[in-house]
């Protein structure tokens, strides 16, 4: 090993040297390691907040969604059975959906209502996130309520609701009697997202297309395909082979475009504003290593009288820098992995002691901490690590290789 790389890791880390200050060097790890921690940490709640997201824009969309740009179309049972018919989908479930109003007692709500076809399959994809009741309960006259919307209006399940429909107001205005429906709630679902996002009411997909006066109409077609299938390549299918206009498909993706790029804003954002700290951090460290070559003037200056060259002065210091970076990051990385695996406790112990568990489920949507790391976010992170402490680091090596070796030994420093 060169012999100035033994000598920057002594310098650094001094541990065999009577009386040797071995705390600026655990001190510029520490610093690093909290930076890489907190870059780590915050990246994979993000990317975990955003996974729970994606999974629930598929679980309630479905991978590829048939529409005729939102006008009804009649002719849905033949593009069903060409749709299912091919290899690698799941399901296709024809769907009609529209505002109602919806009344109990005294309490009045407007929720998106969503029709599904009780012979589809599609209405069994909604189980998983029923508090109570069953799917197999939903027919002509009953309907599944979310929790939300059953909180705001006090139904629970063996209660009856009435339903309006934008059309029997119309009626109404031409004064016709329009009697309202009446539909047993035999199920509560939450999907453990933002109320905006999932339907208040979900009904038969007879009882939507006369509450809407559709027909035989619907509105359109989610499809949910295997793993591995790529939506892109189902929906250049699709519009090739099956689908004429105006029906055409989307992904998911596209569905959820606006929010997909919000989330991955909110994400980027997060990132840019901790980096700052890090490099806050980073340069601080750098700066104590520019007073720390400035008090070693007279050794520097006896090194270059006996034969160092500026380049390997510069190399010594350097790799000071290269030193506690890598030994942050991965001092970094595994305390943030210790936090992320006790994730749970420690956030639901903090809303415990203040009181706020209910508003952290209200607002954040979800009762745990997801998470989610890829190799690509401590790829970016140990790259971005690595620069930042080099640049704070070039400075005072750069310092350091530009002392002449007979001034240096005149200073009178240290």
């Amino acid at each position: 090993m060169p012999w100035y790389l033994v000598l920057a890791w002594r310098q650094l880390f001094p541990f065999r040297r009577k009386g040797g200050n071995v705390l600026f060097g655990l001190f510029s790890v520490l610093g690093v390691a909290l930076g890489v921690m907190i870059l780590v940490v915050t990246q994979s709640v993000m990317g975990g907040f955003g996974e729970a997201h994606r999974d629930r824009m598929v679980e309630s969309s479905g991978h590829v969604e048939i529409h005729a740009g939102g006008q009804p179309f009649t002719h849905f049972r033949e593009i069903v059975a060409d749709v299912e018919a091919r290899p690698g989908v799941q399901m296709a479930a024809p769907y009609a959906r529209g505002f109602f109003m919806a009344v109990h007692g005294d309490f009045r709500a407007f929720p998106l209502a969503m029709g599904l076809d009780l012979f589809s399959g599609g209405e069994a994809r909604w189980q998983r996130f029923l508090l109570i009741g069953s799917v197999n309960d939903l027919d002509d006259h009953t309907v599944l309520l979310s929790r939300a919307l059953a909180m705001e209006i006090g139904a629970r399940v063996g209660r009856s609701i009435e339903v309006f429909s934008p059309l029997m107001f119309e009626r109404m205005a031409e004064d016709e009697i329009v009697l309202p429906l009446d539909l047993e709630v035999v199920g509560i679902y939450d999907l453990e997202w933002q109320d905006a996002f999932v339907p208040g009411m979900i009904v038969s997909l007879r009882t939507l297309q006369e509450m809407y006066g559709l027909g035989d109409a619907v509105h359109g077609i989610m499809v949910w395909l295997e793993n591995g299938v790529d939506p892109y390549a189902e929906v250049a299918f699709l519009e090739e082979n099956v689908l004429a206009s105006p029906v055409a498909a989307r992904t998911w993706r596209e569905i959820w475009s606006n929010l997909l790029w919000v989330l991955e804003l909110e994400r980027t954002i997060l990132f840019f504003i901790v980096f700052l700290i890090m490099i806050v951090a980073v340069f601080a460290i750098g700066g104590v290593q520019l007073l720390l070559v400035m008090r070693k003037t007279r050794e520097i200056g006896l090194l270059g009288s006996m034969g160092a060259r500026p380049l390997d002065i510069l190399r010594l210091y350097c790799f000071q820098g290269l030193v506690v970076a890598v030994f942050g990051i991965i001092a970094g990385i595994a305390l943030a992995l210790i936090i992320l695996h006790f994730r749970d406790p420690i956030v639901l112990g903090l809303a415990e002691i203040t009181g706020r568990r209910d508003t952290l489920v209200q607002f954040y949507y979800f009762t745990y901490l997801p998470v989610r790391y890829t190799v690509q976010d401590f790829v970016v992170i140990i790259c971005a690590t690595l620069v930042v402490s080099l640049l704070a680091s070039f400075l005072p090596a750069l310092r350091a290789a530009r002392l002449r070796p007979a001034e240096a030994l005149r200073a009178d420093l240290g």
